[in-house]
């Protein structure tokens, strides 16, 4: 009965981190049918968002093998203040083992914000400069300290 209940517990442990980066496949893959749709946009788009020559967007995504592991190159290099060459060595070094052990490679702890970032695949594209779309606080929306007086 307690051998039971140590592997129902072991299983459900499984599933839900397989659930959380099933967030991370599913964020990717909608990049790769958004990419599929406008290419030349997509690109422009990553070179808007991470403030990146086109060019250099181009010689990333001709060493990668799908436009969203383009866009995963530019965000850890973000996230890890990496330049794009770093994180490529990276990815070729761990294609095959995901982009956790990539990012935990490249110095992004498990357990950080970053690393939880990635796990739920809680990323954005937005092809804006500076990569977020100026909801949040802080944004100029007048309610701070100083406003109304």
């Amino acid at each position: 009965m307690r051998r039971l209940l140590i592997l129902s517990l072991c299983a459900l442990i499984l599933s839900l981190t397989t659930a959380a980066w099933a967030s991370l496949d599913s964020f990717l893959s909608n990049l790769n049918i958004q990419a599929s749709a406008d290419l030349p946009g997509f690109k422009a788009g990553i070179s808007a968002q991470f403030g990146v020559p086109l060019p250099q967007v181009d010689a990333v995504f001709a060493q990668v093998s799908a436009p969203a592991d383009a866009f995963m190159t530019f965000q850890l290099g973000q996230m890890t203040n990496k330049p794009p060459q770093t994180v490529l060595r990276t990815y070729r070094a761990n294609k095959g083992k995901g982009w956790g052990v990539i990012a935990r490679e490249l110095g992004i702890k498990p357990g950080s914000a970053e690393f939880h970032a990635l796990k739920s695949g809680n990323l954005h594209y937005n092809g804006q400069p500076g990569g977020s779309d100026n909801d949040g606080p802080g944004r100029g929306r007048g309610k701070g300290r100083g406003h109304n007086r």
